[in-house]
């Protein structure tokens, strides 16, 4: 070989080496971008796997997802049950008009009948609406000269009676009615009114009656918030919603027979804290393990719905065996207390609620195991960065399952407790359909009111009064007194 052709391999091997070096970096920079890509991939099919069934998504999430029904299915037939006492309309003794039916003629003879006496053969009876229309009642002041010494003296109106024309307090309350609870939009309000009624209703003349029940309200609301700090068990919960066009939370407190609704720019601690419910509650508050809830020393008990939803993504999504038989677990102790709660039973029998108390901890401890065979070391150390190390949502579920048994496992040990907080749930529904509806608050001052009214009609729906009478009573100046039960 001669020093040419040497020089000139050299050349081509260092050349070849460079091409090498380039193609290894570049390897290495592909399979970089290839394992963010892949770590993307996951991530985003681990929340396509999150929907209302199996996350705290609200179901106007899914799309055209449809899921079947968890609960096995019925054996009986669609419709009204044997036994079923049923609401048809019924007669009423006392009809506002009767009109008699009789035969003009004999349909033997044809001799007329008109001067004959009959007797009732059968009654039916039509239900209608009566035809709909205001009703005028003038207000007249009298002055009268005293026949001594000729004072003239004057008559004074009653209260609410304060213009020349004006709209009384059953109307004022059908029109607060149909915009807080019914959540009616303004101008549809006045179209009703003017159909039904043949008066039109101006958005201003609402919106006027809206802030006057409001303040008209302001004790009843105190009163509420006193007997919720009187309750045993208080239902919290907060949901987004947006005034003036902000995000904001509205939050509520609630039992089986009474509302609080309030709203705030901070969904955590600052806003408990400034309805001021929690900071002085000594009962017990369930709710959905938020960890701002933790910083009151009250006792708690966690949402069994929400762990319900927790266990089944992880089962489904992660295909780990704990989670499904956790998941069935608590659905056992749901049907287990609600059993001999419907019996009549105070507390569970022991030897049940141990065995259930058993199983829970005994499943835990599968799923730890689980967590740890999964759990593969990384391949190369791993920079610190400051703060909590992100960990598995399996991971995070078991902690909290752990470190909350006594929360998740009170409703065993007290059947007057729930297994969930869906009554706090049910509650704040309205607040999403009014954000659908509306898309927002229009003013800091018309989210009050709508908070400080739904707070009252609420609480008047559940002790079973009449909510169209308990708003005209409002504007009557003397609002239905709140009762700590329905009968007291």
């Amino acid at each position: 070989m001669t020093e040419e052709e040497a020089s000139q391999l050299r050349k081509e091997n260092a050349e070849l080496k460079e091409e090498v070096t380039r193609k290894t970096q570049r390897i290495e920079e592909l399979e970089g971008l290839l394992m963010s890509a892949l770590l993307r991939i996951e991530e985003l099919e681990r929340r396509l796997a999150k929907d209302s069934h199996n996350s705290h998504k609200p179901p106007s999430s899914d799309g055209f997802k449809r899921h079947g029904k968890p609960h096995a299915a019925s054996s009986k037939l669609n419709g009204g049950q044997a036994g079923h006492p049923g609401h048809a309309l019924q007669q009423v003794e006392n009809p506002d008009e009767v009109i008699i039916h009789r035969p003009s003629h004999c349909e033997a003879c044809h001799c007329d009948l008109g001067e004959v006496a009959g007797q009732v053969k059968e009654r039916r009876q039509i239900h209608e609406i009566p035809v709909l229309r205001l009703s005028v009642t003038e207000h007249q002041v009298e002055v009268i000269r005293c026949p001594v010494c000729q004072h003239q003296s004057v008559g004074s109106f009653p209260m609410g009676v304060n213009a020349p024309a004006g709209y009384g307090p059953r109307v004022q309350a059908l029109g607060v009615y149909l915009s807080q609870y019914q959540l009616l939009p303004m101008d549809r309000i006045g179209e009703l009114f003017l159909d039904l009624l043949s008066c039109r209703i101006s958005e201003g003349t609402l919106a006027n009656w809206i802030q006057e029940a409001a303040r008209t309200l302001s004790p009843t609301i105190l009163r509420i918030k006193e007997l919720l700090l009187a309750q045993r068990l208080d239902h919290v919960d907060e949901t987004g919603g947006r005034v003036k066009g902000l995000w904001h939370w509205f939050h509520v407190n609630a039992t089986r027979w009474l509302t609080l609704y309030h709203w705030h720019r901070n969904r955590g601690q600052k806003a408990m804290d400034a309805i001021g419910i929690l900071p002085q509650y000594s009962g017990r508050a369930m709710h959905d393990r938020l960890s701002s809830y933790d910083h009151y020393v009250c006792e708690h008990s966690i949402c069994g719905a929400h762990l319900l939803r927790d266990c089944l993504l992880i089962a489904e999504r992660d295909h780990q065996l704990w989670a499904r038989e956790m998941h069935d677990l608590l659905r056992r102790m749901a049907e287990t207390t609600a059993r001999f709660r419907a019996m009549g039973a105070r507390v569970l029998p022991q030897a049940e609620r141990d065995s259930l108390v058993l199983q829970y901890f005994e499943i835990l401890r599968q799923g730890f195991a689980a967590q740890q065979t999964l759990a593969s070391p990384p391949s190369k150390p791993v920079p610190k960065k400051p703060g909590r190390r992100k960990q598995a949502e399996a991971k995070n579920l078991l902690d909290a399952l752990l470190a909350r048994a006594e929360q998740v496992l009170a409703f065993l040990d007290e059947l007057t407790l729930p297994f969930s907080n869906n009554l706090a749930e049910r509650d704040l529904r309205m607040i999403k359909v009014q954000q659908k509806i509306s898309g927002t608050f229009c003013s800091s001052e018309g989210a009050t009111a709508f908070c400080v009214i739904r707070s009252y009609l609420s609480t008047m729906r559940k002790q079973g009064r009449s909510m169209l009478a308990a708003m005209a009573a409002v504007f009557e100046g003397t609002p239905f007194p709140i009762a700590w039960e329905p009968g007291t």
